[in-house]
């Protein structure tokens, strides 16, 4: 079973279990495979390398859509140029926390420094939007209700065990952020 992350002597320590880590993996692999971006021949070099990205549209699934949300809610143009201009790298950081969160996963303790804490937590939030918007949660009444879902012995459809994997990654990633603080005091 699953230990909280904890801030101790060898900094921010946390167990998981081998199926534990092994879920994190296939979700963390099938978030990197969502906010993979498209390969396209014949894109100026230039632009690849400074990250434009004029093709570039708003994304239909909603849950990439969750991740890489529009910056304007009312104005499609603004929103438009500001993702040709950034989406490329926000999903290369997005990524690459998810990368460097699931090399930590093969062994059974996981100890962050704060650069793979910072990681962890990023990817662990993405994984979140992911589930959460797949659970339909839009508000708090809905978030309770995936939330009184807590038994493994009750998953008895796909909502029912992604709401138990919400939850996990939910108490997992909470942990993380109190060890986190606890980190940041003891060095005040």
């Amino acid at each position: 079973m699953a230990k909280a992350f904890k801030y101790g002597l060898k900094g921010i320590t946390g167990f998981l279990e081998p199926a534990e880590r092994d879920l994190l993996r296939s979700l963390i692999d099938d978030v990197i495979s969502m906010l993979q971006p498209e390969d396209r021949t014949g894109q100026d070099p230039l632009a690849a390398l400074i990250g434009l990205d004029m093709d570039v549209a708003e994304p239909t699934d909603r849950a990439v859509r969750r991740l890489l949300p529009n910056v304007a809610k009312d104005d499609g143009a603004a929103s438009l140029e500001f993702r040709q201009l950034t989406e490329r790298s926000l999903r290369e950081t997005k990524i690459g926390a998810l990368r460097a969160a699931a090399l930590d996963l093969d062994k059974d303790e996981i100890v962050l420094t704060p650069e793979g804490a910072k990681h962890w937590s990023m990817a662990l939030n993405d994984v979140r939007l992911v589930l959460a918007e797949r659970l339909d949660i839009r508000d708090e009444a809905d978030a309770e209700h995936v939330h009184r879902m807590q038994d493994w012995s009750q998953a008895e459809d796909v909502e029912s065990y992604l709401a138990l994997v919400y939850n996990f990654t939910t108490w997992l990633q909470e942990s993380l952020v109190q060890a986190m603080l606890q980190s940041m005091e003891s060095h005040r």
